[in-house]
């Protein structure tokens, strides 16, 4: 009796196989995916727009008090992990709705714990789980992110200017073998003039100087041409050095 008991333990604890824990994976992404595209639609789209309804945010937000300011980074974080959600509009609402520096502060605390969620998700699933937001072309062409003497830099530059693909790389660098404190800290300081510049411009709205607006969406403008720019250059350079390495 004992010994089959043993024998029925070892079997009850047996690791799973290969194929087990493949089935498994593609189960936990089908979930995934399940639950990104209703979110994104039953939650995303009412999201952003009210969101688009400054006035009607702004009397949102101050109805829930602080409760409003928790929901808000929730929705920041929503946004990251759900790259089908765009992030300007949240992060223009928060100006108006919070003024500059708690919204930037707002928008920062979401994006980390959203960029985080993200990193440690791709980590776990792999490309198949990039694959539900960009497709696997545009995945390859990010060759820059195969330059490991030039990773953290690149991956700096490319978050810290305006008009780069900053949803495909939160999801792309997860694939790299940059360690997490890294990214954390890269993705953080890098987003901040970006943010900045989006929720300054959100209060500048709030407060009806439309001067200042204006002024901060063609400079914005132009930093987003000179990052795409920069971008392709980067793309290029790395390109180029990784076929000369061949």
């Amino acid at each position: 009796m004992l010994k089959e008991k043993q024998m029925n333990e070892k079997e009850e604890h047996k690791p799973l196989s290969d194929r087990h824990k493949k089935a498994v994976a593609a189960v936990s992404l089908l979930i995934f995916v399940i639950f990104c595209g209703t979110v994104a639609w039953f939650i995303g789209r009412p999201m952003i727009a009210l969101i688009k309804q400054p006035e009607t945010f702004r009397a949102w937000v101050d109805s829930h008090g602080f409760f409003g300011n928790i929901i808000f980074v929730g929705m920041m974080v929503l946004q990251v992990v759900i790259a089908l959600i765009p992030g300007e509009p949240l992060e223009m609402g928060a100006g108006y709705a919070f003024g500059a520096i708690e919204g930037t502060v707002l928008c920062l605390v979401g994006t980390l714990l959203g960029s985080v969620l993200v990193f440690l998700l791709v980590r776990r699933f792999g490309v198949k789980l990039v694959e539900v937001f960009f497709s696997i072309e545009k995945v390859q062409n990010l060759k820059i992110l195969k330059n490991k003497k030039r990773l953290n830099i690149l991956v700096f530059f490319a978050f810290f200017l305006p008009g780069t693909p900053k949803d495909l790389l939160t999801y792309a660098v997860g694939l790299t073998k940059m360690p997490l404190k890294t990214f954390i800290i890269i993705t953080t300081v890098a987003r901040i003039p970006s943010i900045i510049t989006s929720t300054v411009f959100g209060n500048a709205v709030n407060q009806q100087n439309y001067w200042v607006a204006a002024v901060i969406f063609g400079v914005t403008l132009l930093l987003s041409g000179a990052g795409l720019l920069i971008h392709n250059k980067f793309y290029s350079d790395s390109t180029t050095e990784e076929k000369e390495e061949k």
